[in-house]
């Protein structure tokens, strides 16, 4: 089976992590600081924190905004729930803007619409979280236009995108956004197994998420409310939690670091054969924005279904079948049973259900051979028909 993606781990991370493992520190030490610099010099953004996944670097973002009961978070429906789900643990209220049928991210047009409307409503967002689907990061510059001019603050949900840039510029360097998310998941560009990060260039946000990811106590003197009582002292002055990312994890994150630029033009180079590959079969390839220079975390294929005799699902299964471990990113999250028992319903955003009847991630990762990657459009064609 040919995996939809696949992490690559050289001796040089077996050795830094067993390093770690003979120090003296498995947990709070120098790994973690060291690859909050590294990912924060590479964006050109002032503050980074580290933590044990993106869902919690997103939970805490949302709380570092001041997001809560009664408050709105906007999102894409076409991404992992986490997106969503990280307004819910702050007891906000959650809703969605339909995706550009090009991009496959939120549609700055679309936004604009809803927020006329919220606008009128008295329900404007709090928090818009963007998401850079596949690592092409979304519209910025117009988003950004649109919160400085309805007041909404902006999370970049960057889990696919470390290594991309917009406008010639790292994504993660905060120029459009109050905080961005890196994931670091095995299947992500880079990885620490499992872990995250939030970037902000605002010291404030950044003290805040850091009290948050670690249980909301501070040793800081200047932060207490009253005298320390000796060396020993810390105080709890805010309600957190266990977000910390361990030395192992960080070690890791830091080996892989010396090869992003590498593992990123990799999968140019992959996407470009693809590209070739697939010009004569029934499926539309990924467009690229000329602002944008892609992170490449997927690639996504949406079918032309009305130039095939076969369904989406019979072409999925074909490709399984023929052992190509496709994937579809994502089911639109409105149609989730959870949220659908908040009032949401098939139809509420058709661009984002039309992609989800035709879209097919097809395997992309670093490491892909050629002959892989031949096998995988050959299997294609075969399950296409063509």
């Amino acid at each position: 089976m040919i995996p939809y993606g696949r992490q690559d781990i050289t001796q040089a991370d077996i050795d830094a992590v067993v390093g770690v493992l003979q120090s003296d520190f498995l947990t709070q030490g120098p790994q973690v600081p060291l690859f909050e610099k590294a990912v924060a010099e590479y964006v050109g953004a002032r503050h980074a924190l580290a933590v044990n996944s993106a869902t919690s670097a997103l939970h805490i973002a949302c709380l570092a905004l001041g997001l809560g009961p009664g408050e709105w978070l906007w999102t894409t429906p076409v991404t992992f729930v986490a997106s969503a789900n990280c307004g819910l643990y702050c007891g906000a209220r959650v809703d969605f803007v339909d995706i550009d049928p090009r991009t496959y991210n939120l549609c700055p047009q679309a936004l604009e619409r809803k927020l006329v409307a919220a606008q009128a409503a008295g329900r404007l967002p709090k928090v818009v979280v963007v998401v850079h689907l596949c690592g092409q990061p979304c519209d910025m510059a117009a988003i950004h236009a649109l919160g400085q001019r309805y007041g909404f603050r902006i999370i970049e949900d960057a889990s696919h995108a470390i290594g991309g840039r917009y406008k010639g510029e790292f994504i993660g360097n905060g120029r459009y956004s109050d905080i961005t998310v890196f994931s670091f998941h095995p299947v992500k560009i880079i990885t620490t197994a499992e872990g995250g990060m939030a970037l902000t260039n605002d010291v404030e946000l950044a003290n805040k998420m850091a009290l948050l990811r670690s249980h909301g106590i501070t040793r800081d003197v200047a932060q207490m409310t009253h005298a320390s009582d000796g060396p020993w002292f810390y105080q709890q002055i805010d309600l957190g939690f266990n977000y910390r990312m361990t030395e192992m994890q960080a070690a890791l994150g830091v080996s892989q670091m010396g090869r992003l630029d590498q593992y990123v033009a990799s999968r140019h180079e992959l996407a470009s054969r693809y590209d070739k590959l697939l010009a004569d079969l029934p499926v539309t390839r990924p467009w690229q924005h000329p602002d944008s220079y892609s992170g490449l975390h997927l690639y996504v294929i949406c079918l032309q279904l009305d130039q095939i005799d076969k369904t989406h699902r019979q072409v999925f299964e074909s490709l399984r079948e023929r052992g190509i471990g496709v994937n579809l990113h994502y089911i639109p999250v409105h149609t989730q049973p959870y949220y659908q028992q908040m009032g949401f319903k098939a139809g509420d955003f058709p661009e984002a259900e039309r992609y989800y009847a035709e879209a097919i991630s097809l395997p992309m990762f670093q490491t892909l051979s050629d002959a892989q990657q031949d096998e995988v459009v050959a299997a294609l064609r075969i399950s296409l028909g063509s």
